[in-house]
């Protein structure tokens, strides 16, 4: 995981913004904004380990050659760090143009990372795109801080996302499935090997500790802040006693651990597990429609509240095609692009937008999406728990490495 360096001043990257000499357009005259991207190439680094989003993404890539010129190159990632890792190594090496990432799907820790280094076009862009007009900040807060870190217009809004466990009800009856993190525990000492999780620091597994970080925790407001290294241990002990009653009742006894989220499903739908988790509402609906996962499974969430996040795309401070990433980035918000989204038959990943600020068309298509048979209703998705500060995402992978890592 990259260490953050020093804060920097927005100041300093002010600058950097939409009026570099290099640049042929303005933001604010988004006409010139589609004239200089016609012909560019645009490097998406996007995570790759799903068919239905990859698929989403050539979706994407293929409208936006054929409307504006505009070719898309999906960059598939297993860990988001990495282009993180080339954007620092190219800010090391002086190559503040021509840079090889145009577009990250990006949030979190690594957000927060690529903000503290100066690693971002901006600030102010994100807002300033015209589909931002139909975007539901006022509602929902995670789209202005993204894990605590105000956005201040570096990154835009993607998708919503909110943690579900998914179970079959054809093995595990709704009337036996947990309510909150201490009662998973008893469920797993109940029944043995059948619940896992994916070996940190991959983000599922990481989200998974962090729900019971949040839930345990005997003073939630320190999670809001960076890790105080005097209390770390202290304030982090109630989940790791937790993980050290859990860890032998896991999967393989803990020996072994899902690879990540789409081993965890395979699991799942080959009888391995009896209950996994994602960060997509929609993602059981979405897995039964392609055919990963038998009609049977269902989602459920704790009553007194899940995780709940907003992801987002940002442009690297030396992007090479600018207007392109600009143009990409615009497109994703578009209603157009929101609904297929959405649509489970695509990905099921939640909109960002708000109803009430659509044309009437568009609302009805919203509305009359069908979201799917595992799909819980919004009233029952239960609260949306706060992320923690990045920081401790960072410190509690490093220490749950050290404790439980080694020779897995």
């Amino acid at each position: 995981m990259i260490k953050w360096a020093r804060r920097w001043g927005l100041a300093a990257i002010a600058t950097l913004c939409l009026t570099v000499p290099a640049a042929a357009f303005d933001i604010d005259d988004w006409s010139s904004v589609v004239s200089e991207a016609k012909g560019e190439t645009v490097y998406f680094n996007a995570w790759g380990g799903a068919a239905n989003i990859n698929a989403y993404i050539a979706w994407a890539g293929e409208q936006m050659k054929a409307r504006y010129g505009v070719d898309v190159v999906h960059v598939k990632l297993d860990d988001t760090a990495k282009a993180v890792a080339s954007v620092l190594a190219e800010k090391s090496a002086g190559k503040d143009a021509g840079g090889s990432v145009d577009l990250i799907w990006i949030n979190g820790e690594n957000f927060a990372a690529m903000k503290r280094q100066g690693l971002l076009l901006g600030p102010g862009w994100a807002t300033r795109l015209p589909n931002w007009a139909y975007v539901d900040h006022e509602t929902k807060p995670t789209i202005l801080t993204d894990f605590t870190v105000p956005t201040e217009g570096l990154e835009s809004p993607w998708g919503g996302a909110k943690l579900v466990f998914f179970h079959d009800s054809a093995r595990t009856p709704a009337a036996e499935l947990p309510t909150s993190a201490k009662d998973l525990l008893d469920w797993a000492r109940t029944h043995p090997g059948r619940f896992s999780y994916p070996q940190p620091p991959d983000f599922i597994g990481s989200s998974f500790l962090k729900q019971v970080l949040v839930e345990l925790v005997a003073d939630k407001g320190k999670l809001q802040k960076p890790v105080d290294d005097a209390t770390f241990m202290e304030d982090t002990a109630p989940l790791f006693a937790y993980l050290d009653q859990l860890t032998p009742y896991l999967w393989r006894k803990g020996k072994a651990y899902p690879q990540n989220y789409p081993d965890m499903k395979q699991k799942l739908a080959d009888g391995e597990l009896d209950i996994i988790f994602a960060f997509n509402p929609a993602e059981a609906s979405a897995a039964i429609e392609n055919g990963e996962l038998p009609a049977s499974v269902r989602s459920f969430v704790f009553p007194g509240g899940t995780l709940g996040n907003t992801h987002f795309v940002a442009i690297p401070y030396n992007a090479n095609a600018k207007a392109g990433a600009l143009l990409l980035a615009d497109f994703l918000l578009s209603p157009e692009a929101q609904l297929r989204k959405q649509d489970a038959q695509y990905w099921g990943d939640p909109t960002v937008l708000a109803m009430a600020k659509l044309p009437e068309a568009e609302r009805s298509a919203f509305a009359a999406l069908d979201l799917g048979v595992a799909t819980l209703p919004p009233e029952e998705l239960g609260p949306a728990l706060s992320e923690p500060h990045p920081d401790w995402m960072t410190r509690i992978e490093t220490e749950w490495i050290r404790r439980y890592g080694a020779g897995n």
